[in-house]
């Protein structure tokens, strides 16, 4: 009864997802003003270094009862994936725009779906199949390969969708092996670790400004996740997700505004096409849990 009572609040759901936007389009705004200064795995170590400290209280459990194996091969697993894709999307966000950043982040759940098909057995159902693919449309509307050229700034984008998308998909077994706060906590520690050694390769004088605003990145960015939290816990995803478009259009408006990027319409629909489908697998998905639950 708590759960139902706990997802029958979708003001809530859809104000706490504004607000998960609104945090994610700042932290794309930080990085993209400090730009190319310092090298990718340098910036994306100093951020999770800061995002380390502020979640090292939930690593005292695991300091008094350690990790079995298996679980060590799965923090491992899930820490290199995203040290990976971290380093792309912070190598991709200081060299193409703020819209086609969000706009390719958007294919994280579809990358989500084909591994859970692949590696679960969760199989493709006619519906996922059908968001796949009309999410694979939208990729190739944003991307337009063929009709201009592709920089190494949207391949490492997509890498990092790629990326992203099967971290979750080990986050999402980790989180029915240990409570969420460890789960967090330990990927920032292994983040931190991965990005360690790439960091200390390039690394170059850094200002105390840059270390603050990366510092302000990880604020934003833990603020984020805590919203998404909060917003899945008071609505379901068919009322959350569709919120998400509006941070494309504040990413949008902010890299005009700010930085002085051209509007892309194309990027803009193909980001649309992306979420419908995300949104539509969702709904879905959704309607098949509530008819087991009938059953």
């Amino acid at each position: 009864m708590t759960a139902i009572s706990e997802k029958n609040h979708p003001v809530e759901g859809v104000l706490w997802m504004l607000a998960t936007g609104l945090a994610f389009v700042f932290v794309n705004g930080i990085v993209r003003y400090l730009g190319t200064a310092l090298p990718a795995a340098e910036s994306a170590f100093i951020r999770f270094a800061w995002g380390l400290l502020f979640l090292a209280p939930s690593l005292m459990p695991l300091v008094r009862t350690g990790l079995s194996p298996s679980l060590f091969k799965l923090f491992a697993l899930r820490g290199a994936l995203h040290t990976v894709a971290v380093m792309l999307w912070f190598y991709a966000m200081a060299r193409i725009t703020i819209s086609e950043v969000t706009a390719i982040g958007y294919l994280n759940p579809i990358v989500v779906t084909i591994g859970a098909g692949l590696l679960f057995g969760e199989g493709f159902r006619p519906a996922r199949m059908i968001a796949i693919g009309v999410a694979m449309i939208g990729a190739l509307v944003v991307l337009r390969p063929g009709l201009r050229e592709l920089s190494p700034g949207h391949l490492a984008q997509l890498g990092a969708a790629f990326g992203f998308g099967l971290s979750y998909l080990v986050m999402k077994r980790l989180t029915q092996l240990a409570p969420a706060s460890v789960v967090v906590a330990v990927m920032a520690l292994s983040v931190t670790i991965g990005l360690a050694p790439f960091a200390a390769y390039v690394w170059q004088p850094v200002s105390l400004t840059q270390v603050l605003w990366l510092g302000a990145v990880a604020v934003f960015a833990t603020t984020g996740h805590y919203c998404m939290t909060r917003a899945f816990a008071c609505a379901p995803m068919t009322v959350t997700q569709p919120v998400t478009f509006l941070q494309l259009v504040w990413a949008t408006a902010l890299g005009w505004s700010v930085f002085g990027e051209s509007v892309d319409p194309w990027v803009i629909l193909g980001g649309a096409i992306i979420l419908a489908a995300v949104v539509f697998l969702t709904w879905r998905e959704s309607r098949g849990e509530a008819s087991k639950e009938r059953i």
